[in-house]
């Protein structure tokens, strides 16, 4: 299967990162990272997601976050520097980031906003992320995608016992 490349591709072959895109079957009615880890025959903790929420005082911000994982509403205004924070309404995702859901990327998006990343990411020496498009993933090593989005490392979910 010939796979085009993304945007997000081309971003990161310009900055001369190391990564792989790997595509997936979609399923339109269930768009969850739980799906694309599943299809990917991958651990979901190792398949992130890219939620883009806003804060009270800084306004839009990215958090990346294990798949099967909900976002710490409280962790992440914290850790963004806001008193309180929500997911942003749906209908604003495409023109805030220019992706649609379920191929909402940190690389590449219209502009840059403040990126927080789950510190679980540096178990792993390899995780992914969205391509750009549904149905296609980038397979990286999470310092590579930290430096290329300037993402801050922190707690962004209630850790479980």
């Amino acid at each position: 299967m010939k796979v085009n490349k993304t945007n997000v591709a081309r971003l990161l072959d310009k900055a001369g990162i190391h990564y792989q895109l790997v595509p997936y079957e979609v399923d339109e009615n269930d768009l969850s990272a739980v799906h694309v880890a599943e299809q990917l025959g991958e651990d979901v903790a190792q398949v992130f997601k890219t939620l883009v929420l806003k804060g009270d005082k800084t306004g839009f911000f990215v958090c990346i976050i294990p798949g099967a994982e909900e976002v710490d509403l409280k962790l992440a205004a914290k850790i963004s520097g806001n008193k309180s924070c929500d997911m942003i309404p749906m209908k604003e995702l495409l023109p805030t980031t220019g992706y649609i859901r379920g191929a909402c990327s940190p690389i590449g998006m219209k502009k840059h906003f403040p990126t927080y990343i789950h510190d679980t990411c540096l178990q792993f020496p390899l995780i992914y992320v969205s391509a750009g498009q549904r149905g296609l993933q980038i397979q990286i090593a999470p310092n590579d995608l930290i430096k290329e989005i300037q993402a801050t490392i922190g707690k962004l979910i209630k850790e479980t016992t």
